[in-house]
């Protein structure tokens, strides 16, 4: 609510000056300085976009801001004390200078334009009970890299004179020229206004609009070899890494564990064995069951994906670069795993699937 009674009260924009480097941008009353900085093609580093990672951490050198949330538990003491705020939690409340802990890569040519586009709906495929393949046939052709998301329009849903927006990654490598048509794994939410219309009233051919590409979750060029860890629609910037991973001829081992409940929440393994046959390097997958009947007869791995990964590979993923994706307890467990083995946060992506509980929980 504080938001939104800002977002009337004070309509000024502010300007925001990002440091090292000469780089501002404008940011709205009733956007963060992230929001605003990733509207207007800014590749601000961040992975959560809610408060809780602590990668669009910046030093606030002069301006005020207000801050959404607590930033108490994510930055330290020392960090707070030295003037330290959250991009992703901070409105301006007057003009800014910020400072970042390294300099924006502003002209990046491997980063593609952010668009605002349209499309219309090609398909409809429901994969699990809960998580379905959304496949749309864009207006104009698009360029994104593999790990990204978009941030898609709810039909019909303004409040305060906001179009409100889900954040969805592309669940498919995007190919050698900019494509028509994109897809993206999509999870039901309960209560969710957007999911809900997909899994019972939206039909192929109906239209959507959206903005992006957005986000920093993508395979970065090294030898070492990969680990990931995938929790339910966490699967799709996954695979599109490693589709893209693969069509770029690329040799590195990989070691690929999904989490899921049970074994009909499974999905997409076709299209994982058929990614590992044509890997160059070794390309190990492991789906791993949480909630599987004692009684049935699978004789995978069971237990929870982050728990698989501490048993069977321990301090042997010390040297590995690792992506993670999926819900926030399954992430955070994660990092945990990772850490705790010995792997340097440098050597660590992620990008946390959010839905709106845990929007209207940071506020």
């Amino acid at each position: 609510m504080l938001r939104r009674w800002l977002g009337r009260s004070e309509q000024t924009a502010h300007r925001v000056a990002l440091r090292p480097g000469d780089c501002s941008i404008e940011v709205a009353p009733e956007l963060t300085v992230l929001e605003a900085a990733l509207r207007q093609g800014v590749p601000f580093p961040h992975s959560c976009r809610v408060g809780t990672c602590g990668t669009c951490k910046c030093r606030l050198v002069s301006g005020k801001v207000t801050e959404l949330s607590d930033k108490a538990y994510v930055l330290s003491g020392e960090e707070i004390r030295a003037g330290f705020v959250l991009a992703c939690q901070s409105l301006a409340r007057t003009d800014l200078e910020l400072e970042l802990p390294a300099p924006l890569r502003l002209h990046d040519p491997a980063q593609p334009a952010i668009v605002h586009t349209a499309g219309t709906i090609a398909a409809l495929r429901p994969l699990t009970h809960d998580i379905l393949e959304l496949v749309v046939d864009v207006d104009q052709p698009v360029s994104y890299r593999a790990g990204q998301y978009v941030e898609i329009f709810v039909p019909g849903v303004v409040e305060d004179d906001e179009r409100e927006t889900r954040s969805y990654s592309f669940a498919s490598a995007p190919g050698a020229e900019p494509t028509k048509r994109v897809s993206f794994y999509v999870r039901l939410v309960p209560g969710g206004e957007f999911t809900g219309w997909l899994f019972r009233e939206a039909k192929a051919g109906q239209r959507l609009e959206g903005h992006g590409p957005y986000g920093d979750f993508w395979l970065r060029p090294d030898t070492a070899p990969i680990l990931c860890m995938a929790g339910g629609s966490g699967l799709a910037p996954i695979k599109a890494i490693l589709e893209q991973a693969a069509s770029e001829g690329v040799e590195r081992d990989v070691s690929l564990y999904f989490g899921a409940r049970r074994r009909e929440d499974l999905y997409a393994v076709a299209e994982l064995t058929e990614l590992a046959k044509r890997w160059r390097g070794r390309f190990s997958f492991v789906p791993v069951l949480s909630g599987e009947p004692e009684d049935s007869d699978w004789v995978g791995e069971r237990g929870f994906v982050t728990e698989a990964v501490r048993r069977q590979r321990g301090a042997g993923i010390a040297e590995h670069h690792v992506y993670v994706c999926g819900p926030p307890p399954m992430v955070d467990a994660a990092l945990s795993v990772v850490r705790d083995a010995g792997v340097p946060d440098a050597h660590v992506h992620f990008d946390k699937f959010l839905d709106r509980s845990h929007l209207l929980a940071r506020g």
